[in-house]
């Protein structure tokens, strides 16, 4: 079970972009998307599909109090995420990787080169450099709420060692790319988390599969839920305002599974759904 309840103050006529739904890579038994201006219940969203299973909902809002409500109960589906991977070319990227492996806003590789080489570069390539890549990262950073704002980068988080988990993420990603390993970022809903919010890890690419990592080991990566894939965070912000004047009054988030939560095993490789 995902929820999310939001509430912004719209202060003139905005035309506002959602990506707070759970990935179609889940069994959905149950799912709702609310929407309000001052208690008065708006046309339903559009829904646009993006890579990776996404689901952005476009919304036109008047002035007023815009509140969001989302509810869903999930099932693991029966699919890709426990089977082997795809036979692939291991000679020649392509386009899904090419893409995960160029330079972006939060993830600045092309300046991280030197010290990514220096750091991991003796490894073998592939799996031996991610998992050494998080453990660093996992040591090396504290996880410190407030440290980081919209304008940080993972250069900045290598400099203060601090950030939370979008930074840590992008951090990840960005040695990835140094190394020429393909890596990207996802936002989930993430059982266990404390405090519960909405949460980022990063995927790399290495053995014919996409391998989720989360350097700051404070949720479960089996009880994760997909929401959005992107370059970093630029590509998965819960909230774009593409027209009009909007400010979040209000964000809560939960995320809960049933039976044990389960235990994560942080050397055991795991595919993100």
């Amino acid at each position: 079970m995902v929820s999310c309840d939001l509430t912004f103050e719209v202060e003139e006529p905005a035309d506002i972009v959602l990506h707070i739904a759970a990935a179609n890579s889940w069994v959905v038994h149950t799912e709702r998307l609310d929407v309000a201006t001052d208690g008065k219940a708006l046309p339903a969203p559009v829904e646009l599909a993006t890579p990776h299973g996404g689901r952005l909902h476009l919304l036109r809002t008047p002035r007023g109090i815009l509140s969001v409500s989302y509810r869903a109960e999930l099932t693991a589906s029966p699919d890709s995420a426990g089977q082997p991977a795809a036979a692939i070319r291991r000679d020649l990227p392509d386009l899904a990787q090419l893409t995960y492996l160029r330079a972006s806003r939060y993830c600045p590789s092309d300046q991280a080169v030197g010290f990514a080489v220096a750091e991991f570069g003796h490894l073998p390539p592939g799996r031996a450099r991610v998992e050494a890549i998080t453990q660093w990262i996992e040591h090396r950073v504290g996880y410190v709420p407030g440290s980081s704002n919209v304008h940080s980068s993972a250069t900045d988080v290598l400099l203060t060692g601090q950030g939370v988990c979008r930074d840590f993420a992008h951090l990840g990603i960005t040695l990835c790319r140094a190394l020429q390993i393909p890596a990207r970022f996802a936002a989930v809903y993430a059982p266990g988390l404390a405090p519960m919010d909405f949460h980022a890890v990063f995927e790399a690419w290495f053995d014919g599969a996409w391998w989720t990592y989360d350097a700051t080991r404070r949720a479960p990566r089996k009880g994760m839920v997909r929401v959005a894939t992107g370059r970093d965070a630029t590509d998965t912000a819960f909230l774009n305002v593409l027209r009009g004047i909007i400010a979040l009054r209000s964000i809560e988030v939960t995320a809960t599974v049933s039976g044990v939560l389960p235990l994560d095993d942080n050397l055991a490789l795991h595919r993100l759904r």
